[in-house]
């Protein structure tokens, strides 16, 4: 199986709904609950890609562009955006949608770096 197949097939969409339990005193999304789902998804990407033990090393970047409303739905999108020889990249878009309409838009991108390791926890070869 190529590259861009198994990078195809990796990529991951989550759904949840967003309660009151997870949101702020503002009525929105914790950052830092949106985070740890940003990381978890991108795990769930990586694991996917590559089918070994990955750990996060890093995250890059992660810009929050609008808040995210209790009430709503959101839908986390993991992609594998590029890969080395121990590690690789995973972009993470969280989108909002409207439980009781079809509006949808970008709130959040985040890049996760994950390395393959093995049972001593050392980096081992991805592909």
């Amino acid at each position: 199986m190529s590259i861009e197949e198994r990078i195809q097939l990796s990529e991951t969409h989550i759904f949840k709904a967003v309660f009151p339990n997870t949101t702020n005193h503002y009525g929105t999304l914790f950052g830092g609950t949106a985070m740890q789902l940003m990381d978890e998804v991108a795990f769930i990407t990586a694991t996917r890609f590559c089918r070994q033990r990955v750990v996060t090393v890093s995250s890059d970047r992660i810009d929050f562009t609008q808040p995210i409303p209790e009430g709503t739905f959101v839908e986390l999108v993991g992609r594998v955006s590029s890969i080395g020889n121990t590690s690789l990249k995973v972009n993470v878009e969280i989108y909002i949608e409207e439980m009781y309409d079809t509006r949808r838009e970008k709130a959040v991108t985040g890049v996760f770096t994950f390395v393959a390791v093995d049972q001593n926890k050392k980096p081992i070869s991805i592909v």
